[in-house]
């Protein structure tokens, strides 16, 4: 009896220094995430739905909004732990005053790909709205003012070289409200993601003037995150960083790979991918529904998750002259190249 009383202490010992030992599982990180259902946000999906987050020990919970600017404020009240979005003059300033950090892309604008598109009300194409120069003198709805799209119809203004204070800017607060004054002829035009617009122009309620790749590359999206957590958790974030960029990697080979001819092919993961990430795109649809409609939406996004860094610094420059952004916001300080080797254009 002795003996036996021998044994299970020292299993029950063994058992305890194997809890503790490196290498062994332990209690998992919590993180959330505030993000849209845009398929430009597909790596993030399919990095949760693949398990990248939780081989990295981090338990990720996904938090939706209807706009970009809100989740740069989640970020920084502690609401979310990460922000997966556009940027906008609202998050400069934020990270300007040393709340947040850029540390990876999202996905950018790119030749090749269509990615956000003009859409004109039918009123307005019926009145000749149906070319990028004509949207002088319309009005053009946004989410809010200084959002991604702001910076997109500057983009407009200034190549096809008209005065952006010709049209009358009118901010809808988020994305259903702009879908719905655009539908009601209420509004003349909105700039939009794909998913959202290619629905609109099949249903015929409203009319494609052009894709914005048409217009400018533009690094539109980033990951990003409190300064405060990078400070007190660094470890977690290189480990989220890690799993985002496999998802990223993922996203790129499913629907940035492009033929000899630089026309855009599907892989045999890419349906698969499509599905994983309609789930969260196209919630009430089935994986048959959604796998075409994610193909059809998906923009570029860098394998890596590298950062286009110069053209980060020319919307800062951009959103300074319309007075949207403090002109104390240094662009290389509210980036953390630390995280990921060899950003894009980094001058």
């Amino acid at each position: 009896m002795r003996w036996l009383n021998k044994t299970g202490f020292m299993a029950a010992a063994a058992a305890a220094l194997c809890a503790v030992l490196p290498g062994q599982a332990s209690a998992q990180d919590k993180a959330s995430v505030g993000v849209l259902r845009f398929v430009s946000s597909g790596g993030l999906f399919l990095a949760v739905e693949k398990g990248y987050f939780k081989d990295e020990g981090i338990d990720i919970q996904l938090k939706f909004f209807e706009a970009a600017q809100p989740i740069a404020v989640a970020v920084v009240s502690g609401d979310t732990t990460f922000g997966v979005t556009a940027f906008t003059g609202g998050f400069f300033n934020l990270a300007g005053n040393g709340a947040l950090k850029v540390i990876a892309a999202q996905a950018k604008e790119a030749k090749g790909f269509e990615g956000n598109a003009l859409l004109a009300s039918n009123a307005a194409f019926e009145k000749g709205l149906n070319s990028f120069e004509k949207l002088s003198g319309k009005t053009l709805g946004v989410t809010q003012v200084g959002s991604s799209f702001h910076y997109q119809l500057g983009q407009i203004a200034s190549a096809k070289k008209f005065d952006i204070k010709s049209v009358d800017i009118k901010p809808l607060q988020s994305l259903p409200n702009m879908a719905a004054a655009l539908k009601s002829n209420q509004i003349d035009a909105i700039i939009i993601a794909p998913h959202l617009a290619k629905p609109l122009i099949t249903s015929g309620e409203a009319k494609l003037v052009g894709y914005m790749s048409e217009i400018a590359d533009y690094q539109f999206g980033g990951l990003f995150t409190s300064t405060n957590l990078i400070d007190s958790k660094r470890a977690m974030v290189q480990r989220f960083v890690r799993a985002y960029q496999k998802g990223q990697g993922d996203y790129n080979k499913s629907f940035a790979t492009k033929d000899a001819s630089g026309k855009v092919v599907h892989t045999a993961d890419s349906d698969k991918d499509a599905a994983l990430i309609g789930k969260y795109v196209y919630p009430t649809d089935t994986p048959e529904q959604a796998i075409p409609k994610v193909k059809a939406s998906a923009f570029f996004a860098d394998p890596q998750a590298r950062l286009d860094i110069a053209d980060i610094k020319t919307q800062i420059a951009w959103m300074k002259e319309q007075k949207l952004v403090d002109a104390s916001v240094n662009a290389d300080a509210i980036i953390d190249k630390s995280f990921i080797q060899g950003h894009l254009n980094d001058k």
